[in-house]
């Protein structure tokens, strides 16, 4: 059997774990990756179950709400960890941390907007 084509181009921010929009139940999977990105208590949520659009909206969010919260964690770390009586190499381990994970979710985030977008043009 053969899968439809997107005539779209691929993001290459497209996430590995979902599949390519139009091939068979891609959708579904791009659902269960969503899912994997919001709090747990929020997978139950009829709304969200139904409408991957929706879910895609508060993935989005929740994502963007991460990416400040790291960003914080980053900008304050130098000035508060050592107040807390932290070795400097856990501090600098930590500051490292917390770049890598702004970073990381930047690219998360990129990687949402693809599938968000693909999502509202089915």
């Amino acid at each position: 059997m053969t899968m439809p084509l997107t005539s779209t181009p691929i993001s290459p921010d497209w996430p590995c774990q979902v599949k390519t929009p139009g091939s068979y139940d891609w959708e579904r999977s791009a659902a269960k990756w969503l899912r994997e990105l919001i709090p747990a208590r929020y997978a139950s949520y009829p709304a969200l179950i139904r409408h991957p659009v929706l879910l895609a909206r508060h993935a989005q969010i929740q994502v963007e709400q991460e990416i400040r919260v790291a960003r914080t964690a980053l900008q304050t770390a130098r000035a508060e960890l050592p107040t807390l009586g932290l070795p400097e190499a856990v501090i600098e381990h930590t500051i490292k941390m917390y770049a890598a994970e702004v970073l990381q979710l930047q690219h998360i985030a990129r990687s949402v907007r693809a599938v968000s977008t693909a999502l509202a043009r089915r």
